[in-house]
């Protein structure tokens, strides 16, 4: 299938060359016509600087056809056009400003010069607003209208096509440069102004902390004047229950801030590295971690009051328990694997009728020893996330983890469909596989890492996954 795809494309290739070739014969341009072309194309691919290259565009018409030429780019602040180079005398003075701003994307004369856009080509991701001149990046005037045969006008449209081409994508790599020393600088920013910044809330927790204590100090202060004073008394006993009530609140709400303060933290580090934005992808700071303990257990803290909201049962799986396995990951990055997954399942996560005829509606996650499934001697561990509900359809299925992938039954659920493409991509830079597979009561979405030759003795404790 994909080789007759191939052959098509082949074909559609030809047949372009073919035209083109018949295109050619048919302009019959001249010599020097065509050693401008080639001339053009060979020296805007040595030439560096924006400033020579415009110096090529205007200079190579007056070197071989004799032409006076100005090149004009548009200038988004002013919505206009700026002079960039010319070449011969006379050209910019001939044409007057309200003459070049004519928002044709045709040639057309303007006192006795040529003016031909120079149009955006294809459907490239330029910042600059093509309602803004309909899409031209600038025009190449051109002296003496007069005296041009309508061959040559249309050669020099050819011309300018060329134009169009280089500067376009010298516009966009200029464009691109920008954007990534503007992320570059963005990205100390948030390292100055959030993350570094971030870590006074340690000093805000503490604080909060001492501030429990205190109230716990005048909760067992009360207590010991009530049992001191003589009869019972109303007023202290609810006083005593509001604050011991005040208390325990507080308690909660430290602890729900310093959790939500620390995954917050973990996730803002993991993505906001300046290593990513320097490499131009996702760079791992792995080291040896107890995935249950200091990945999954944080993760369920973090989502656990949601899944009581939605009536969702986290229920723990028996192939977790044993010694706990030791994995080479980055911690920050596998943990935001599970937050999406552990979100996913607060979306989709549906009720059904299990075997035993009662109603189910749960979560839950596991692990699998895989032997070689890296290869011979490479064994694997498999790490699942299950939820109860319909399955997915089979194309469903094989494009769960595309970018911007939404199920059909999920289409009126908030999201944006990037988070598995996210967790594809962590698990791809760890060396493992994703995968997706329906069982009997619902689905299970997993990833399988590498085990790392220590653990290999250890592998033998971890059990067979308890999937339904």
């Amino acid at each position: 299938m994909a080789d007759d795809a191939g052959c098509a494309d082949l074909q559609r290739i030809r047949e372009l060359i073919k035209g083109k070739e018949i295109d050619y014969r048919r302009y019959n341009f001249s010599c020097e016509q065509n050693t401008l072309l080639r001339v053009f194309s060979d020296l805007a691919q040595d030439l560096d600087s924006l400033e020579d290259f415009y110096g090529l565009c205007v200079v190579a018409p007056k070197e071989f056809l004799g032409l006076a030429c100005a090149l004009y780019l548009f200038a988004e602040d002013t919505v206009s056009f700026h002079l960039a180079s010319e070449a011969g005398e006379g050209v910019v003075e001939s044409v007057s400003a309200s003459a070049l701003l004519h928002p044709s994307v045709d040639t057309y004369e303007a006192n006795g010069s040529y003016v031909l856009p120079i149009c955006r080509q294809g459907n490239v991701g330029l910042d600059q607003d093509s309602s803004a001149g309909e899409g031209i990046l600038g025009l190449l005037v051109v002296g003496g209208a007069s005296s041009l045969a309508d061959m040559e006008v249309q050669f020099l449209g050819k011309y300018v096509n060329r134009i169009a081409v280089n500067l376009q994508s010298r516009l966009l790599a200029q464009q691109n440069i920008s954007h990534l020393k503007f992320i570059n600088g963005l990205v100390m920013d948030i390292e100055h102004n959030v993350i570094v910044p971030n870590m006074y809330f340690r000093h805000l927790f503490n604080d909060l902390k001492k501030s429990v204590a205190e109230i716990a100090g005048i909760e067992v202060a009360m207590i010991e004047l009530k049992e001191k004073s003589s009869g019972p008394n109303k007023d202290w006993a609810d006083i005593g229950q509001r604050v011991g009530h005040l208390h325990q609140q507080l308690i909660k709400q430290h602890h729900q801030l310093q959790e939500h303060h620390s995954t917050t933290s973990l996730f803002l580090e993991s993505l906001f590295r300046r290593d990513h934005f320097v490499q131009g992808h996702l760079v791992l700071r792995p080291r040896y971690c107890k995935v249950e303990e200091e990945i999954i257990a944080p993760q369920l803290d973090h989502f656990a009051s949601r899944f009581v909201d939605r009536g969702i049962v986290v229920e723990t799986p028996v192939d977790m328990g044993g010694e706990e396995l030791l994995l080479v990951v980055d911690v920050g990055l596998l943990s935001q694997v599970y937050a999406n997954f552990f979100s996913n399942a607060l979306k989709y996560v549906e009720e059904i009728t299990d075997h035993r005829g009662k109603s189910r509606k749960a979560m839950t996650y596991g692990r699998e020893f895989v032997a070689d499934f890296f290869g011979p001697g490479r064994h694997g561990i498999k790490l699942n996330v299950f939820t109860t509900g319909p399955h997915l359809g089979h194309e469903e299925a094989a494009s769960v983890f595309s970018e911007g992938f939404r199920g059909e039954q999920f289409k009126d659920q908030p999201g944006s469909g990037h988070g598995l493409t996210f967790v594809k991509q962590v698990i791809d830079i760890h060396g493992g596989v994703v995968g997706y597979e329906a069982t009997a009561e619902g689905n299970n979405f997993y990833f399988v890492l590498p085990l790392p030759a220590k653990e290999l003795a250890l592998a033998v404790v971890v059990g067979p996954p308890q999937l339904p």
